[in-house]
């Protein structure tokens, strides 16, 4: 992040903080942009989160994503044939999951606190529809293991940087592959194991462009878009045909 704009966000934090009052806002936060446009040629994209509190504390971030219902299949090898085996189905499974603290909040924080942020894979509430937890475990670390190899979910815990002991900022880092939706960034500001004050901003993740308006066709008249595909296809190869044949 270049230095004039972290010298923006910072200044911007002294401005809605002091505009909020000291009693009604030990923490305020705000990100650089509420939308991460999707477009052609998409190859992710880094939000800078900023803030300021007024006394001292750590700083923990949560970002999820919309959540969705996850089938998860194990395989199984059938007479030499690799086929789908037994499935667990997970409800409320985050399709984008992010952390960021400040150093040690992990390590300081009580279980209870963690497990009710929900902060940690550990602690995300992921429920199976079929099986009971210890049954459903396996399944459990195999949709992780899945998030994780599409960059979905945090292979670790982003850092905050804090500045001057009240201006505080961190890097939100989102994939090529991650989905659309509506995101919510929530940021705690804890002391002595308690939160002590709680901010959560909406983030908007959208296509924009032809993109989009291809995407858009393709999931509202997939029998069309198949058809138009097709045609396009052997326009494509007679065209290619008849190049080489007039070289």
């Amino acid at each position: 992040m270049k230095a004039p704009r972290l010298a923006l966000a910072a200044l911007l934090a002294v401005v809605l903080l002091g505009g909020r009052g000291d009693a009604q806002a030990p923490i305020v936060a705000d990100l650089s942009s509420h939308l991460v446009a999707v477009t052609t040629g998409f190859t992710g994209a880094e939000l800078l989160l900023f803030g300021a509190v007024m006394e001292e504390g750590d700083i923990a971030l949560v970002v999820r994503g919309p959540n969705e219902r996850v089938t998860v299949r194990r395989k199984a090898r059938v007479v030499g044939v690799w086929v789908n085996g037994e499935s667990e189905v997970f409800e409320s499974v985050p399709a984008f999951y992010g952390l960021a603290a400040t150093d040690g909040f992990k390590e300081a924080a009580p279980p209870n606190l963690l497990k009710r942020l929900q902060f940690g894979i550990e602690n995300l509430r992921i429920a199976p529809t079929e099986r009971d937890p210890a049954a459903a475990a396996p399944f459990r670390v195999a949709l992780v293991n899945a998030k994780r190899n599409q960059a979905l979910f945090p292979a670790e815990i982003e850092p905050v940087s804090v500045l001057g002991d009240r201006l505080f900022r961190t890097i939100v880092r989102f994939p090529s592959t991650v989905p659309t939706g509506t995101y919510l960034v929530e940021v705690f500001f804890v002391r002595d194991g308690e939160v002590i004050s709680a901010q959560t901003t909406p983030l908007s993740v959208s296509r924009l462009g032809l993109g989009a308006e291809i995407y858009d066709f393709a999931r509202d008249h997939a029998a069309i878009y198949g058809v138009v595909a097709v045609l396009i296809a052997v326009a494509a190869g007679w065209l290619a045909g008849f190049v080489f044949r007039k070289g």
